[in-house]
């Protein structure tokens, strides 16, 4: 099936969600300073990127509360590290590059996080993947914005978005299993190296098991992400900073097999242990992308 236009998800259909989850946890937490924690998980193109922005927005604006974005891509390995890992890691390819579980800095996750919720001012990191012709780096310290300073408003929300966000590892025998079955990259790996992603991705629970409300945006096929990606790219090689079309292909090869491993599970609920109706998933799919492109058409 063909990959349709990347366009961006329908946010009326996500904002009374997490109202609703909002005002129960400020009613069930009435003296608590903690942030409500929002998740957002989505294919990449799928447009995660304007969802985020209108659904800060509305919360900042109408709800009267300061809203933090964070990007899970913002906490990638610094260039230098993530070489690091690729050296030591030769013939494994899925750390070749920024991209799987594993490739993140979790020493900063996991203070950015716990500074966050504890209402400390924080330092918030910024990931400029133009560098290095399109490999990426994080950004020089100035490039960094700090927030709940003494003279802001304290933030009460934080939305964490990302392709993997809300990925949760898999017993060992299930990444053999998957591996074992029809896949469309999963066979080009070693079992061993999809296993070293998997044992990574054990360090993100420290990130998905403080969100109180959760949004998945999937798509029906996922093997779109690859022509969404080359669209982003296509943009940046303009300004002469993006990768080309064979190293997006090999890029998203890289990743595509967390796809294949742990959306499942993003699928079947990320917070199934804190109760029902936490989680709101919509499908991309062409009935969706036609309905909104006549709309958008006026017919």
């Amino acid at each position: 099936m063909k990959a349709p236009p990347s366009l961006t998800t329908n946010p009326p259909h996500c904002i009374p969600f997490i109202l609703l989850q909002l005002h129960a946890y400020q009613e069930n937490f009435k003296d608590s300073t903690r942030p409500f924690v929002i998740g957002l998980n989505g294919v990449q193109g799928a447009g995660k990127t304007t969802l985020v922005s209108v659904l800060a927005k509305t919360l900042k604006e109408e709800e009267g509360l300061e809203t933090l974005v964070l990007s899970i891509d913002d906490l990638y390995l610094r260039r230098e590290d993530q070489v690091k890992l690729a050296k030591e890691h030769a013939e494994n390819k899925l750390v070749q590059y920024r991209g799987e579980p594993g490739t993140h800095d979790m020493t900063l996750a996991r203070n950015l996080i716990a500074s966050l919720l504890s209402g400390k001012e924080t330092s918030i990191p910024s990931y400029d993947k133009s560098q290095h012709f399109g490999l990426g780096d994080r950004g020089p310290s100035s490039t960094f914005h700090i927030v709940n300073k003494p003279s802001q408003l304290p933030i009460r929300v934080l939305i964490l978005e990302g392709w993997c966000v809300g990925f949760r590892a898999l017993p060992s025998e299930t990444i053999s299993q998957k591996q074992a079955a029809p896949s469309f990259t999963l066979q080009n790996h070693k079992l061993s190296d999809l296993l070293f992603v998997n044992d990574k991705l054990k360090e993100y629970d420290v990130l998905t098991d403080e969100f109180d409300a959760f949004i998945h945006i999937d798509a029906e096929d996922t093997q779109w992400v690859y022509k969404w990606r080359e669209e982003q790219e296509e943009a940046l090689r303009v300004r002469g900073t993006g990768m080309s079309s064979e190293e997006v292909k090999k890029f998203v090869d890289g990743y595509f097999p967390a796809y294949e491993l742990f959306v499942d599970g993003v699928r079947e609920g990320v917070l199934r242990e804190k109760g029902e109706g936490r989680q709101l998933s919509q499908n991309i799919n062409i009935n969706l992308i036609l309905g909104l492109l006549f709309n958008i058409a006026g017919l």
